[in-house]
């Protein structure tokens, strides 16, 4: 399916989105958290563990938030997301005590399911967009911690945090529901389109039934629960673990330079990784996280090693929010393509959930180093996942050229395969 045929405002209005949902729901809690834990005389720790069980909850969530998009069209299904993700905070700000905060962080990750990465994913491919389109929004989504935590901290200086959340919800409210019901009605009349022009023909993109858990898909989730586990374990202390590692005060300057990395990798990959297949760019970035990570062990406490690894490992970050989209549509097609990427975003987000909790026992129990150098290890397996899911979906590739080619097959790539071709005429096909 073209990405052509996807408006370009229709993209934009989803990047705000996601600039918002991202800004408000997930970057603006580390900003809040102290002042949340002095109001409620609760330890910070014990804030941020909220926050650890509320994405384990929305990981268990998030495969039937797929689903779900795959019935009722994700347009649709980000309307009623957006009115959670508003009730949720609002729900925090005029929390009483604990429990009732610890209620609505719980229900902003379950509504973050149904506005996010995972869901604006489907969205575009339900509009006709495919490659080009998830990687211009990731593109804009980008500068969502760019732009919230500045933000907040701005608005913390004049306002308390329950004004500031109650704030963002307004935001959600306004602004995202608003846009979403737009893209909702916009899906719809292209949906109608489609029909109009070919009716659905069953199995024309996507994986057979029994192929949902193939080694190829477990593969898959491997691959993208170690890179969750290692971005998520890094991340949450980066500065810390920099001053750990000998950087003293230079670790600020060399954090900052991981969100900028980030963006670039998506420019970058906008502008020249046009024919590049996305199991090569998810190899190259988890060599790029691994390898980052590596580099700061070995050349710590050099300043300048320590802004490559920045770099290396903004790098991977921002690829692996473009793959996340991209492999899947391009190993199994459109067909059920929201849950495939419902169980991808669930195995991010429950290796995450962990990671920083495990990184510290690791560092009290081996020391820093060995710790950090355990974490490069386990790169190298998620590695070892998508070079292997690489060769299987090679074999197959050569396997449908030595006879029929099969558009149901793992690893036939959908950006050209998956709106079918049939007897030669290309046929459009409705998600």
């Amino acid at each position: 399916m073209s990405d052509a045929k996807i408006p370009s405002c229709a993209i934009w209005a989803l990047g705000t989105t996601q600039i918002v949902g991202y800004g408000t729901l997930y970057y603006s809690y580390s900003i809040l958290a102290p002042a949340v834990a002095a109001e409620l005389a609760w330890s910070q720790q014990w804030v941020f563990a909220v926050l650890s069980v509320s994405l384990l909850a929305s990981a268990i969530l998030a495969p039937f938030a797929g689903s779900l998009a795959d019935r009722v069209g994700a347009g649709c299904l980000m309307v009623p997301g957006s009115l959670a993700a508003a009730g949720a905070l609002l729900l925090c700000a005029l929390a009483p005590g604990r429990a009732g905060f610890a209620l609505g962080v719980l229900a902003m990750e379950l509504a973050s399911c149904f506005v996010l990465y995972s869901t604006a994913f489907v969205a575009i491919v339900q509009l006709g967009g495919a490659r080009r389109g998830i990687t211009h929004l990731t593109l804009i989504a980008g500068f969502a911690s760019t732009l919230f935590w500045p933000l907040t901290t701005l608005l913390h200086q004049h306002l308390g945090w329950r004004e500031v959340l109650a704030l963002f919800a307004a935001l959600n409210a306004f602004v995202c529901l608003p846009i979403h019901w737009w893209l909702a009605r916009l899906s719809t009349r292209i949906g109608k389109a489609r029909e109009r022009v070919v009716p659905v023909t069953a199995g024309l993109s996507g994986p057979a039934p029994d192929r949902r858990w193939s080694l190829l898909f477990v593969l898959v989730l491997a691959g993208f629960a170690i890179e969750g586990f290692m971005l998520s374990a890094i991340l949450v202390q980066m500065v810390p673990l920099l001053t750990l590692v000998g950087l003293g005060g230079a670790s600020v300057l060399v954090a900052s330079l991981f969100g900028p990395s980030q963006v670039a990798s998506r420019l970058v990959n906008m502008l020249f990784g046009r024919g590049l297949s996305q199991t090569s760019l998810a190899l190259g970035a988890t060599a790029g996280l691994a390898g980052g990570l590596a580099v700061l062990l070995m050349v710590a406490p050099s300043v300048p090693g320590a802004m490559l690894f920045a770099v290396l490992f903004g790098f991977g970050s921002g690829l692996m929010s473009i793959v996340g989209g991209t492999l899947p549509l391009e190993l199994f097609g459109q067909e059920r393509y929201g849950s495939y990427v419902g169980w991808i975003t669930a195995a991010r987000q429950f290796s995450s959930a962990f990671a920083p909790f495990g990184l510290t026992l690791m560092i009290s129990g081996l020391g820093v180093f060995p710790a950090l150098w355990l974490n490069v290890v386990v790169g190298l397996f998620g590695i070892a996942a998508f070079a292997a899911v690489a060769l299987i979906s090679r074999q197959s590739r050569r396997g449908e050229k030595g006879g029929t080619a099969d558009a149901t097959a793992p690893g036939a790539d959908s950006f050209a395969a998956a709106p079918g071709y049939v007897s030669g005429a290309r046929l459009k096909t409705l998600n």
